[in-house]
């Protein structure tokens, strides 16, 4: 059983963890897989307990969209006033953070926890107000759906084909003091759907057909119940480890297979795969490299990293390559870190003494794995490939190890002869039992410089020589005291403990120094690549570190606007490039994500390594590498460096992206604000002299008698300036809309007045179409801003009269909805091209099939602005069997009463 003692820093760090969050605020989510399942209803319920238990409680925002249940259930419970915000000429009403902390509550209930705040407000995003209303120490009651997940964002796209904008990080669901999960059923969540206790009737209808497909609510559900348990999980390992708790808890599967340099080793991995896949667990791989493992040949290093590269193949969740004196002590330690519940072991042929006086790592398993179920595979290995030649380098290498080690052999004889010369002079100064402490000294030193096997060798020829030249009878190895074989005995042990102790402290000093200058390899790189501010210095220190630590030649692969990787350049410090870079195999490599080339699956005859440069968002490049020492570059050690200095580069590259990007996005609005600013100055100052000449024009066309030819010039002059003013008008428009100084005038008004008044604005423009207008006569009144209206009303018209055939209907209709009013504006013209209903609507954008009459596509952007800032919507749909519908909705509200007629008295 292994004892392990808590880390002193380990313990005031926690300490002062446990400080800081009782001083600040609780924070509990109400997590649910999609919208409708009772979060916020759930919410509302526990803050009522709370308040019955005497909390003040406070209501800060919540979103009932509707809900009768949930409007009836906020009965009860003091609310807060909501902040109003203008923006765009558009007043928003969000959460008032400065007065929730002035109140200070002692719970505070903040629905929509992704929910994007208004421009304007401290923060971007609501959990942001939640953390600060957490830190002043103010519990916090909050909702989350598991789409709004930002790890699991991309996922609920894929399955979905709705990707939410947006995101709650991850950390912040998992530092939550609670989560409760507010389950329901799809089919019970499809009943409520249709009894419009989700959304409003044609809401929920849309609903029904896209995002609430049974399908999609099933794998939601399953994503947030599994996201519950990997936090409970991850909750149970914390108290495990706060509590040193050093057995397993066998709450659910978890399998580590412990790999050692035998041939058995891949049949334990695909053995462990198996068992994984029919138990449906998570499984690890590990391998525990011991000071006797050190000096492995290179074969059998090479097929341990095959191995672990096989348990990454096969699913294996964690790869690690650990380091100990006993492999049992090790793998046990980490097995019940990761509370692992079965451990899969090999049991290798020993011979019949070494199983009789020496326990094989399964057997100390067996003794110490009492909470652990062990699994045993006793097969026949299979025979192992003759290994190929070694690398030039690596028999070099192997010849200096060789040497090294000849010249300690020769070094503990010469110890142990100098070591009896200066004993003999000091025997008759000093009794025999301190000479024996000379030869320890020298056995010391031998196996700190040269290894336990010269140290095992000075071992014995120190105790022969003692024997030999001091016990009596002298120059002779017979011995006349028996007292002396047990001096020998304990002189021997001794020296061979000194010799394996000072033998495993070379080791762990070896093992610190690697660490050492894996840190510092990577705390530079990082450092400098914080620093670069060009693709082209990104690529130069890479290649610069990762040639000097890794001894390699390397170079760095970018794609261009196409995705199609570029031959790299030659280096500019070293004055050569890769000249075997394949780019065939490079472009796989960032395709697939994956690695090629040397020592892979995928083309290992290859002499280049590729390495994919992953960032978060995309794969960034290929880092191609080419090792002076094929060998050493693939120690598990330094493949996981490799990988880590692969994903520090691809992090550089994708900031410096998103810098360019940043850029070019405050350039851009720059110049769109340019642009917007001498468009509005240019119209200005045609508006005059245009409103002017079609007044005149208009005069001049109802002059009596006028020549026909003459009046048919006059109309056409007449229509021309009309158009033009109507393109100034819209130029304007869309300048003011840009730059938000549009002021909506917002009042109660019958929609009919509106549209007619439009009507006889666009005459000159519609006199050759027939226009039909249907209005419900129940259509209630509507609060929006008459003057924007009657322009989205002329743009409309403008747009359907100009993209249809003379002498063709346009009709006008309106439809009550629920909670908003429907307007369609219908014609018979040529109809959008395919793929245009969503990209029309943007600036300068006009149709594929076009009338002679002028435009610049203006009209419906301006339309959907302005629609956006009544809080509705404006889209386009294709009207069979020709023909296209724009149809922009209003919100309904309640209209002011009518004023009271005072009575008269009789």
């Amino acid at each position: 059983m292994s004892h392990t003692r808590p880390d002193p820093d380990a313990l005031l760090e926690k300490l002062q963890q446990e400080d800081a969050r009782q001083q600040r605020g609780r924070l509990k989510i109400f997590f649910g897989s999609c919208a409708g399942v009772g979060k916020t209803f759930a919410m509302l319920t526990a803050a009522h307990a709370r308040m019955q238990e005497g909390e003040d409680v406070l209501v800060g925002v919540i979103e009932t969209h509707g809900r009768r249940d949930t409007e009836s259930h906020l009965q009860g419970l003091p609310q807060l006033p909501l902040k109003s915000l203008s923006y765009r000429d558009k007043t928003l009403h969000e959460f008032d953070l400065d007065a929730a902390l002035a109140r200070r509550p002692g719970l505070l209930l903040v629905d929509e926890l992704a929910h994007s705040n208004a421009e304007g407000s401290r923060h971007r995003k609501r959990w942001q107000d939640v953390e600060e209303l957490c830190s002043a120490g103010i519990d916090v009651y909050t909702t989350l759906n598991v789409q709004h997940l930002e790890s699991l964002n991309d996922v609920v796209g894929q399955i979905t084909g709705i990707r939410v904008s947006e995101t709650v990080p991850d950390k912040v669901f998992d530092l939550a003091d609670e989560v409760t999960l507010v389950d329901l059923p799809p089919e019970e969540l499809l009943q409520r759907l249709q009894e419009g206790k989700v959304y409003m009737s044609q809401q929920a209808e849309r609903a029904r057909r896209h995002f609430f497909r049974k399908g999609n609510l099933i794998a939601l559900r399953e994503m947030a119940l599994r996201r519950t348990a990997d936090r409970v999980d991850a909750q149970m390992r914390e108290y495990r480890t706060d509590q040193s708790i050093q057995h397993v808890w066998q709450t659910h599967e978890r399998i580590l297979v412990g790999l050692g340099p035998g041939p058995e080793a891949e049949q334990l991995v695909r053995t462990a795969a198996r068992l994984a896949i029919s138990m449906k667990a998570e499984w690890l791989a590990a391998y525990v490299e011991t000071p006797a493992l050190q000096k492995l040949g290179h074969a059998e290093r090479q097929a341990i990293l095959d191995n672990l590269r096989l348990a990454q193949t096969l699913g294996a969740a964690t790869t690690a390559t650990l380091s100990g004196d006993e492999v049992s002590t090790v793998l046990l330690d980490y097995a019940r870190s990761r509370n692992v519940s079965r451990l899969v072991v090999g049991k290798p042929r020993r011979p019949l003494l070494m199983r009789l006086f020496i326990p094989s790592v399964t057997d100390q398993l067996a003794k110490e794995a009492t909470d652990i179920d062990l699994h045993v595979v006793v097969r026949q290995p299979k025979p192992r490939h003759k290994p190929a030649p070694q690398h030039s380098l690596q028999m070099a290498a192997n010849a200096h190890l060789s040497g090294l080690k000849k010249r300690g052999y020769l070094w503990a004889l010469a110890i142990s002869a100098a070591t009896s010369v200066i004993a003999g002079m000091l025997l008759q100064y000093f009794e025999l039992s301190n000479v024996i402490m000379l030869y320890l000294l020298g056995v010391m030193l031998i196996s700190i410089r040269y290894g336990r096997g010269p140290g095992i060798l000075s071992s014995i020829l120190s105790v022969s020589a003692f024997d030999f030249f001091f016990v009596p009878p002298k120059l002779s190895f017979t011995v006349s005291d028996t007292q002396y074989l047990l001096t020998f005995g304990i002189m021997l042990s001794v020296a061979l403990v000194i010799s394996n102790l000072t033998s495993s402290l070379r080791y762990q000093a070896v093992i610190a120094n690697y660490r050492e200058r894996r840190s510092l390899a990577l705390y530079e790189i990082g450092k400098e690549l914080a620093s670069t501010m060009t693709t082209q210095h990104i690529v130069e220190v890479s290649v610069h570190h990762i040639a000097s630590l890794f001894q390699s030649r390397a170079a760095i692969l970018l794609p261009d606007a196409d995705d199609k990787l570029r031959a790299p350049e030659a280096d500019a410090g070293h004055g050569h490039t890769l000249a075997d870079v394949d780019l065939g195999i490079a472009q796989w490599t960032f395709d697939h994500q994956e690695h090629a080339g040397l020592g892979t699956n995928t083309l290992p005859s290859s002499p280049v390594l590729y390495v994919p440069l992953k960032a978060p968002m995309r794969t960034r490049g290929v880092l191609a590498i080419v090792p002076e020492n094929k060998a050493a570059i693939f120690l598990p050690e330094q493949r996981q460096l490799l990988d880590t200095f692969a994903a520090q580069i691809a992090l550089a590259l994708e900031r410096k992206h998103y810098v360019e990007v940043a850029r070019d996005a405050l350039i851009s609005m720059e110049s769109e604000r340019l642009r917007n600013s001498l468009l509005s100055a240019i119209s200005h100052d045609l508006r005059t002299p245009l409103t002017s000449l079609l007044g005149i024009a208009d005069q001049l066309r109802q002059a009596p008698d006028m020549p026909s030819d003459r009046h048919a010039q006059l109309e056409t002059l007449y229509d021309q300036a009309f158009r033009m003013q109507q393109l100034v008008v819209n130029l304007l428009d869309m300048a003011r809309l840009q730059a938000g100084s549009v002021q909506l005038n917002s009042q109660w008004q019958v929609l009919e007045e509106v549209l007619g008044s439009a009507l006889r604005a666009m005459q000159p423009v519609s006199q050759q179409h027939r226009i039909e207008v249907t209005l419900p006569p129940e259509l209630p009144l509507l609060q929006f801003d008459a003057v924007l209206l009657e322009r989205v009303f002329c743009n409309l018209l403008d747009n359907a009269c100009k993209y249809s055939p003379p002498n063709t209907t346009i009709r006008i209709s309106a439809q009550q909805h629920p909670g908003e009013v429907w307007v369609t504006v219908a014609d018979e013209g040529w109809g959008l091209p395919a793929g245009m209903e969503t990209q029309i609507f943007q600036k300068f954008t006009r149709g594929k099939v076009e009338s002679p009459q002028p435009g610049v596509g203006l009209g419906l952007s301006i339309c959907k602005a302005i629609i956006q800032a009544h809080g509705g919507a404006l889209w386009a749909e294709a009207q069979q069997p020709h023909g296209t519908r724009f149809i922009f909705s209003l919100p309904l509200g309640e209209p002011p009463a009518p004023p009271l007629a005072e009575e008269t008295p009789a």
